[in-house]
């Protein structure tokens, strides 16, 4: 792809620093940058990005994990996405690093106006937490498509304010669709709430956090 269109994909503005490296007037990139390749793109190792040594393509059966929850078929605007629906949220719980269970789920197709990169997968909204009757509701039913935070990034201030709702799989309360109002970075705590005001605010400790997804799109329940 073109250093325009890769720079999109990676999600950085300055498209001059790709340039020089393709020039050689920069011998070694970033480490920020490296990990910004390695988020998009989870088959490339980030050490040979930042030193050369060892091998290009990671083989190891997390990456192998995240590319079976990644692929995505699309076919013009349509992506066919992998599908939790709120019946199966127990059994992603303890299936969700098995290939084969992330391989043999239903897949959604999902329309999008453009070209997303990153690791996606959809769940099906459970319960009436995140309904409080307006336009930003999301109501049991409704399909949200919802991209991985890796956890290298759960390290560094979540971008709470960027994001409506966050997919939180959580050790033992399961599949949680919330916003994120508060990260306390230093002590790893997330402050969830329920748009549904008969819920109350809750704090999480990022240690019993088994993944973490932000909310791209949703799909109405019709």
């Amino acid at each position: 792809m073109s250093a325009k269109k890769f720079a999109e994909s990676i999600g950085i503005k300055t498209v001059q620093s790709l340039y020089d490296i393709q020039k050689g007037k920069i011998k070694n990139i970033s480490n920020a940058l490296a990990g910004k390749i390695a988020s998009a793109f989870p088959e490339i190792e980030k050490t040979w990005l930042l030193t050369g040594e060892g091998e290009m393509l990671n083989n190891s059966p997390q990456t192998q994990t995240i590319k079976n929850e990644a692929v995505l078929f699309e076919f013009g605007t349509i992506m066919n996405v992998p599908l939790v629906n709120q019946y199966a949220y127990a059994g992603y719980l303890c299936g969700y690093s098995d290939p084969e269970y992330i391989g043999a789920l239903p897949t959604v197709p999902f329309p999008v106006d453009r070209e997303y990169q990153g690791q996606y997968i959809c769940f099906e909204v459970k319960g009436d937490s995140m309904d409080d009757g307006s336009k930003y509701s999301f109501e049991e039913g409704d399909i949200v498509l919802c991209r991985d935070i890796a956890q290298e990034y759960w390290k560094s201030k979540l971008h709470i304010n960027k994001w409506n709702a966050f997919v939180i799989v959580h050790k033992t309360d399961g599949v949680l669709i919330k916003k994120i109002i508060d990260h306390d970075v230093e002590k790893g705590i997330i402050t969830i709430h329920s748009l549904n005001p008969l819920y109350k605010d809750r704090e999480l400790n990022l240690v019993d956090v088994k993944m973490l997804f932000n909310v791209v799109k949703m799909q109405r329940n019709q």
